[in-house]
């Protein structure tokens, strides 16, 4: 364990502090040791000094915004039912959490990996949809995916140093992985919604990289029961431990529950803007148990069960209403 000091101090005891990305290069070892103990202490961690492209997220997120503003029906073009909302348009109140007895409040855009035309891979990833009627829309999205996509690689090299697998682990498992960005729209809510903006919910995927958004409300559950809001200091980002990677590691790296609230009643005529970026497994890596995260205190949760991450990504589409 080294001594380098990369976390910032924080005043609330339960609250995540962040960690820079600044010790990636400087002490990786750090990193990894702050990183590690984060998720396995919240699921989550939040990473300042990200060194992602701002303008190019500014960009993509006012492009978002001005899509949304558009008529439902120009809007609705972008919309491919039953393909499990993979690209494009997801329209307002179709997206539940599983289990949940409500829809949630929102709508969303996906932007999905590009493809060369004769890669085995194109069975499972759908092509992109571009609107027309925002200029700018397709590099901006599509430059702030890749940026994400490569980030998300680092921090699973941490991860993979954290959990002693080899720094290079993850690399040739995620390379081509079925990832999404996900632009998300939460328009203002009225005082006698049905629902909540996002119900209590785990992620699919292996993790999940979320820039702030401009609106208070997520929050996590702790081992307890009670709800902890995540508020990340401006220009930082909230990195999660998706359900895949739970699995892959026997729950050493929990995927823990989480939701975005509505808003106080100030703030109900607020949307709200985020952007999670969800990073996937190449659709046919066979999710099984690492060897090491089985030991006679922890016992392997999913022995004789494993499953390719394509079919485990059906599986969950379909509990949560978008297949």
């Amino acid at each position: 364990m080294s001594a380098t000091p990369i976390e910032t101090p924080s005043t609330d005891d339960r609250a995540i502090k962040p960690v820079s990305m600044t010790g990636y290069d400087a002490d990786f070892q750090a990193f990894s040791d702050a990183l590690g103990a984060s998720f396995t202490r919240y699921g989550f961690a939040v990473i300042a000094d990200h060194g992602l492209n701002e303008k190019r997220i500014d960009a993509a997120i006012n492009d978002a915004k001005t899509f949304f503003a558009l008529p439902e029906d120009v809007k609705r073009q972008y919309h491919q039912p039953g393909t499990g909302g993979a690209r494009g348009l997801t329209p307002f109140g179709v997206e539940a959490a599983k289990g949940a007895a409500t829809v949630d409040l929102k709508e969303f855009w996906h932007v999905g990996r590009e493809l060369p035309a004769d890669h085995a891979y194109r069975k499972y990833m759908r092509d992109n949809l571009w609107p027309t009627e925002v200029e700018g829309f397709q590099p901006h999205l599509y430059g702030m995916f890749e940026d994400l996509d490569a980030l998300g690689r680092k921090i699973l090299r941490a991860i993979a140093r954290y959990l002693e697998l080899g720094d290079d682990y993850f690399e040739d498992k995620v390379e081509m992985g079925n990832s999404v960005l996900r632009m998300l729209h939460y328009p203002p809510v009225p005082a006698d919604a049905p629902g909540v903006r996002a119900g209590a919910h785990e992620d699919i995927n292996v993790i999940t990289l979320l820039l702030g958004a401009e609106e208070a409300g997520l929050q996590l559950k702790e081992k307890d029961g009670s709800w902890l809001d995540i508020a990340p200091p401006p220009g930082a980002l909230v990195v999660n431990i998706g359900d895949m990677l739970q699995r892959l590691t026997n729950h050493v790296l929990p995927s823990t529950t989480h939701r975005v609230v509505n808003p106080a009643p100030e703030r109900r005529g607020f949307a709200r803007y985020s952007t999670p970026f969800f990073l996937h497994f190449n659709p046919d890596f066979p999710i099984e148990t690492l060897p090491s995260a089985i030991t006679p205190d922890n016992p392997d949760r999913y022995a004789g069960k494993t499953i390719l991450a394509e079919d485990y990504l059906t599986e969950r589409l379909r509990e949560i209403r978008l297949l």
